[in-house]
């Protein structure tokens, strides 16, 4: 079993090692549909979204609202970052290393409080956000695109909300760890592949 202290030292190694993530070229963007079937089709969205819901599922209690809002209106913040033409560095490694984070956090069944809990996926959202601001032009359709997006990643959040505590209702928290430590193993092979 992994120690808590091994968190950041894996992650930081993992980082080292980053390539880009794949969803983010070649998509139309335009649309609510557009924008809802793009986090629905990429692995790294689906599972850095499930990821969020599931940790905030696990964990309970005010968490289960703050960790997913965090996150989408980070991810709104980033995505205006992008529209607008400001640069955010490591976007590529900012989206895979969430999905690391967010399985180690799994995995470790880390419970912070709900402000830290927000500030920690409104972080990575960022870049998650600026990864398709950038892409997206400023006139209506880029907003119906937004709004879809943001409707897929509520919908996974929740997803992820329901599995995790279906297992908790189950009584299995080491299949809980298990998920996390399978999410995070995905995220470094998305990192180095």
């Amino acid at each position: 079993m992994f120690r808590r202290s091994l968190i950041l030292p894996l992650t930081a190694a993992a980082a080292l090692v980053a390539g880009p993530a794949f969803a983010h070229t070649g998509h139309e963007v335009a649309g609510f549909a557009s924008g809802f079937a793009h986090p629905i089709g990429g692995l790294d969205h689906v599972l850095a979204m499930l990821a969020v819901g599931f940790w905030a599922g696990q964990t309970g209690g005010r968490m289960i609202w703050a960790a997913p809002l965090g996150f989408m209106a980070l991810m709104i913040a980033g995505g205006a970052l992008g529209m607008a033409g400001i640069g955010l560095p490591g976007v590529e490694l900012g989206i895979v290393a969430s999905i690391v984070v967010f399985g180690l956090m799994i995995a470790f069944a880390f419970r912070p409080n709900p402000v830290a809990a927000a500030a920690i996926a409104g972080v990575f959202a960022l870049f998650h956000g600026h990864a398709h601001g950038t892409e997206m032009a400023g006139d209506g359709s880029a907003a119906l695109y937004a709004l879809g997006f943001l409707a897929a990643t509520g919908l996974l959040h929740l997803a992820g909300i329901g599995i995790a505590m279906g297992l908790q209702k189950l009584q299995v928290a080491r299949v809980e760890r298990l998920i996390g430590a399978g999410i995070a193993a995905a995220g470094l092979v998305l990192m180095v592949g």
